[in-house]
């Protein structure tokens, strides 16, 4: 996914539908923009429409499948992104940045910290990429990371994608945490610190 590519899908996708919304990227597009350019012809999306009705909804899905069809690019959306997961994405909607405008819809990119927590509850090979890239490449801090990976965990419901999501942690800081910041990186304090905050009342 490029960003050409990106920005393809979302002016064929403003004149395919005329009306106001706010479109939230996540996903591998969003990392591709953050700096991690891999093969995937998919985009991920939330979207607000203030006052929207059925109808409004009906027509934002036939512009979205008519822009698949242009464009050759697969897209997923959904009113609310904390719908697709059993880990709470929190208050994302609060963080994110401004990417640009095409026609009458506001595109925005996931703030890349909101973003590591899909990708660390799918942790699949392409997403481990994914986060190691956008961690070196945007900096990401890893007590920012941390904190919020322990929040995101002590606000979701208790599931067998709990117990997953916090072996996924403790594993990416053992593997990556050097890796991406360097050899001075304490794995053992950074779990220990996770485990303390998610344990929070």
């Amino acid at each position: 996914m490029t960003e050409r590519q990106i920005q393809r899908f979302f002016r064929v996708l403003s004149r395919e539908f005329s009306k106001p919304a706010r479109l939230i990227v996540t996903g591998a597009a969003a990392g591709s923009l953050w700096g991690a350019v891999r093969p995937s012809l998919d985009i991920d999306f939330g979207v607000t429409m203030v006052g929207a009705d059925r109808g409004d909804w009906e027509a934002f899905a036939g512009a979205v499948a008519r822009t698949v069809q242009l464009t050759g690019i697969r897209a997923d959306y959904a009113e609310d992104l904390d719908r697709w997961g059993a880990i709470a994405l929190l208050d994302y909607q609060r963080h994110t940045l401004l990417y640009r405008a095409f026609g009458q819809l506001d595109v925005r990119l996931l703030d890349p910290v909101y973003w590591s927590i899909g990708k660390i509850s799918r942790y699949l090979d392409p997403d481990v990429r994914d986060l190691v890239a956008v961690c070196k490449r945007r900096r990401l801090p890893a007590d920012r990371l941390i904190t919020l990976w322990a929040r995101a965990l002590r606000s979701s419901p208790p599931s067998t994608a709990c117990t997953l999501f916090r072996t996924q942690v403790e594993h990416f800081l053992r593997t990556y945490g050097r890796v991406i910041w360097g050899k001075r990186f304490d794995t053992e304090d950074a779990i220990r610190q996770f485990h303390q905050q998610f344990r929070r009342s």
